[in-house]
Order: structure tokens, then sequence, then C-alpha cells
């Protein structure tokens, strides 16, 4: 869907944006989509490395119940 948007279609909305906010409200809108997309990056980092993380556990106590036997 955002592919066939192209460099006319994104001049066109920061076009129409411009007029709808203003130019002094745009760089604050930049700022906390900025800001925004910053926190779900790091929280997907989080989500990741708390992921593998567990499956280091679990090969973990995988191979002490195998040196066990």
């Amino acid at each position: 869907m955002l592919s066939n948007i192209g460099i006319p279609g994104l001049i066109l909305i920061l076009v129409i944006a411009l007029i709808i906010f203003g130019p002094k409200k745009l760089p604050e809108i930049g700022k906390a989509m900025g800001q925004t997309l910053k926190e779900f990056k790091n929280s997907t980092k989080e989500l990741t490395a708390d992921d593998s993380d567990t499956k280091e556990e679990k090969k973990s106590a995988e191979d002490e119940k195998k040196s066990d036997l």
C-alpha cells in the first residue's frame, strides 16, 4: 500500500500537513513521532533480547539434563 505513494504523493502529504498544522507545529509533531519510534524500537530490542535469553536458558537446562544422564 505505501509502496505505491511515490515522491509526488509524499510531497502532497507534506504540503497538506503543512496547511493543516502550520509551520510551528510540524517540528513538534516530528519530534514526538521520532520519540515514539525510538521507544518502539527500544521495546522491540528488549523483547527480542528477553526471547533470546529465554532460549539460552532452556538450552543450558537441556544440556545439564543430558550431562546428568
